[in-house]
């Protein structure tokens, strides 16, 4: 796969009975963060630092316009109980694109009702499973 745009992506998110819902369209923007901690070991006959790396973590993100209608954004975060696997598609949920996949706890989910009334929302969610986020294929 060559260089692509955003555009087309892919996001699915469990809603708080465990079933995957495509909130795509309502999305804006999010953020993926796949870390890894990391010790600094530097020995005091080094010139430069030394570093072990530790527990790897993940955290998304994610902005929208908001949408009450059934098994779309409101649906999924109005309820932050539960694992949550999200599922984040670059080009959209077909064969072959890079996909990133983590089990996650919602820690927020959040209304902004603006001067000019639109209504948009925020969700933060953090790794919950143990298992380090990877990239794969759709």
């Amino acid at each position: 796969m060559a260089k692509q745009s955003g555009l087309g992506d892919y996001l699915a998110v469990d809603d708080s009975g465990g079933s995957a819902r495509n909130i795509s369209n309502d999305v804006t923007n999010a953020t993926f963060n796949n870390g890894t901690s990391l010790q600094e070991i530097t020995g005091i006959d080094k010139s430069a630092v030394e570093r072990l790396q530790l527990l790897g973590d993940g955290t998304v993100s994610i902005n929208g316009v908001f949408n009450s209608a059934s098994n779309l954004s409101h649906d999924v975060f109005k309820t932050q109980s539960g694992t949550r696997t999200v599922t984040y598609a670059v080009g959209g949920n077909s064969s072959s694109n890079p996909k990133l996949e983590m089990e996650m706890l919602v820690s927020a989910y959040n209304l902004d009702r603006a001067a000019d009334g639109s209504l948009t929302w925020s969700a933060e969610l953090s790794l919950q499973s143990g298992t380090v986020p990877t990239w794969g294929t759709v």
